[in-house]
């Protein structure tokens, strides 16, 4: 499995970078079968030091975790002990998905912008094409519904945008505010 430990505008020393293996390691190893690699990323916002792990597992899920601490050992130790509780809510799923799957995720690449907000509140906008600041790519997962929750939840995200294995049309997974699972699933347009 590769590690890959880094600072954003922090020095680590030799120290963390160890400890964080380690402890990811066999956290990994307890939980998940043939993990592919580990990126793990410090900040710093103001007084508190930021961890975020992130966690390609073989079968093309990924799980995330992130936590905030006065202390960058705090912070790690929190984020992991998040990334364990996921794994371990997951790990009977993520066997059964592992099993029943037998090709890996294909992944859709789709353009993805940024656009921006030229304009003050309230103010009108000059014309109606958006000035885009970035442009990027963005990896659209074909996925059952299931496995689609299972990968949002996982990620901590939000929403996931994904394509429908039974149809291949886009679908979006979403938490609603009542604390359920939202499912969008547009009609395909029928050919002519």
């Amino acid at each position: 499995m590769r590690f890959q430990v880094s600072g954003k505008q922090i020095d680590l020393g030799d120290a963390l970078p160890d400890h964080v293996e380690k402890s990811i390691d066999s956290v990994i190893k307890k939980y998940a079968e043939r993990p592919t690699d580990a990126h793990i990323v410090f900040s710093r916002e103001a007084h508190e030091f930021i961890c975020e792990v992130t966690v390609h597992l073989s079968t093309g899920l990924k799980a995330f975790s992130k936590a905030h601490a006065s202390d960058i050992y705090a912070a790690f130790e929190t984020s992991a002990d998040k990334m364990e509780k996921q794994l371990r809510r997951y790990k009977r799923r993520l066997k059964d998905h592992h099993k029943s799957r037998e090709e890996p995720i294909e992944l859709m690449i789709a353009p993805s912008y940024v656009l921006s907000r030229d304009q003050e509140e309230g103010e009108e906008p000059k014309d109606l094409q958006p000035l885009i600041i970035a442009e990027m790519e963005a990896k659209i997962p074909s996925l059952s519904v299931g496995e689609a929750v299972m990968q949002m939840e996982l990620e901590a995200a939000p929403f996931l945008i994904f394509r429908n294995e039974k149809h291949t049309g886009l679908n979006i997974v979403y938490h609603r505010d009542d604390g359920n699972i939202g499912w969008i699933d547009p009609e395909l347009p029928e050919s002519k």
